[in-house]
């Protein structure tokens, strides 16, 4: 059977970080789907289907053996719905580790049947996060090199009243 591994998050956006975790990610795993959690409380500047394209955009390579889905609810349930094994997360940083792994022991208590995989973030990428991205974006710096190009473009395009008004 091939194994088949999740790699959640909110991923808004994607960043060069999450794209180096895909691509090693299928290294080690048949199939791996990026799971994008749809959370009604938590306020995202990209909708759900802009996610979906800006992901599917940066790892178009992949298209085979990387799929594009999103959940709502628990994703150790969204995981045995797919028939998934694994739940990949990445870890910048020792305080990534330690929430991590309460959600990975979590999950574990709610579902024995699915592992977690802890991967280091590649060290370019050790301070990048999404949050970091749309801030630098909003203030008018580059984001050069810490997301695609087409990513770029969506950031700009978002915040383009709010730069041109500064």
């Amino acid at each position: 059977m091939p194994s088949l591994a999740i790699l959640p998050g909110t991923f808004d956006p994607i960043t060069m970080g999450h794209i180096d975790l895909a691509e090693r990610a299928v290294k080690v795993f048949d199939k791996i789907i990026i799971a994008i959690g749809i959370n009604p409380y938590k306020v995202t500047l990209f909708s759900p289907e802009e996610r979906i394209d800006m992901i599917k955009q940066a790892l178009s390579e992949h298209n085979d053996r990387i799929i594009v889905d999103t959940f709502d609810g628990l994703l150790v349930d969204y995981a045995a719905s797919v028939k998934a094994k694994a739940i990949i997360r990445g870890l910048r940083a020792v305080s990534d580790f330690e929430y991590e792994l309460q959600l990975a022991l979590m999950n574990r208590k709610l579902n024995r049947n699915i592992e977690t995989f802890f991967m280091m973030t590649g060290y370019r990428y050790l301070y990048v996060s999404s949050n970091i991205i749309k801030a630098t974006a909003m203030a008018g710096g580059s984001v050069q090199d810490l997301v695609t190009d087409y990513v770029a473009d969506k950031l700009k395009e978002k915040f383009k009243d709010h730069n041109q008004k500064g």
